[in-house]
């Protein structure tokens, strides 16, 4: 085991547990020495994930729950600290895809849904596991968004836009708690071949409204869930606390942006911002705002 990657003695919850890139990254942490909490809505696949951790000598324990239902979230984090101990890593994993098309076309109330899983479920869980970090003073909270939420995409909406705030959801949570030596990070995990992207290739929907999803996979872009799941087990180490806040990939390379974490600081890289001319009037006091919002909240914590 690689000595700067281990998670020996911590407790890791990851969502979406029981299957595809859920599954690869409860088994990565559990290797790495985590004791490892599953929550998803399905007992039978999180059980699967689990016994597949047990059956490399690792500590795993499925918790079904959906994660759009407060209720069952809570009983579900309260049974993994009582069963498992404190929460060291929360990996905000499982999400949802649909719908696809036209807005107006769409039904609301499926285009809701998947906001209350991308974006209600790991307020949900943060909200039951930071509490704990924050009174220890240590802890990281993962969130696996997409690059989806930096980019427009047509017919593609409810998606980006629940990826979009989990982002910006990640950035307000560092600066809230980096004082209290907790680490939030977003990730783009890439495209694998899981069932959401199946549903994506294959449906009727997706292959009228998502042509070009194909080609992800016709050009071979695609990657393995070892990949996001090698990155996920960086980033609960430790190794790249400097980074807290920032929307990190699959494809960046870690190493060379921890050497330059001053500077991805300084100049707010790797976030959400919008870009505009340099001959266009803005406001320029807003930037020495900011800083005091940052400040604030540093103060906030003395």
């Amino acid at each position: 085991m690689d000595p700067t990657t281990s998670l020996r003695g911590k407790v890791a919850v990851v969502t979406g547990g029981g299957r595809g890139i859920g599954r690869a990254i409860a088994q990565t942490l559990a290797a790495a020495g985590a004791r490892v909490g599953l929550i998803a809505r399905s007992k039978e696949q999180i059980e699967e994930t689990a016994a597949s951790v047990r059956e490399t000598g690792g500590v795993a324990e499925a918790f079904p729950a959906d994660v759009t239902v407060p209720a069952a979230i809570d009983g579900a984090m309260d049974a993994i600290m009582r069963s498992l101990g404190p929460i060291d890593v929360l990996v905000n994993n499982a999400g949802a895809v649909k719908p696809f098309g036209p807005f107006w076309e769409a039904d609301l109330s499926e285009w809701w849904h998947s906001l209350e899983v991308n974006l209600r479920g790991p307020l949900q869980c943060t909200r039951a596991a930071l509490p704990g970090m924050v009174t220890r003073r240590s802890g990281r909270i993962i969130n696996v968004a997409s690059r989806a939420g930096t980019m427009p995409t047509p017919f593609y909406a409810s998606y980006g836009t629940s990826k979009t705030a989990l982002i910006r959801l990640t950035e307000c949570l560092a600066l809230e708690t980096k004082a209290y030596g907790v680490a939030v990070f977003a990730i783009s995990p890439g495209t694998v071949r899981t069932a959401m992207s199946e549903y994506s290739l294959n449906s009727p929907e997706g292959k009228k409204w998502l042509p070009w999803f194909r080609r992800i996979f016709d050009e071979k872009i695609d990657v393995t869930a070892e990949r996001p799941a090698k990155l996920v087990l960086d980033l609960a180490s430790g190794r790249a606390d400097a980074l807290s806040g920032r929307f990190i990939s699959i494809y960046d390379d870690l190493d060379f942006l921890r050497e330059n974490a001053a500077t991805i600081e300084e100049k707010d890289l790797y976030s959400l911002k919008v870009e505009k001319l340099s001959s266009v009037g803005g406001t320029p006091r807003i930037g020495s705002i900011l800083e005091d919002a940052r400040r604030a909240a540093e103060k906030a914590t003395k």
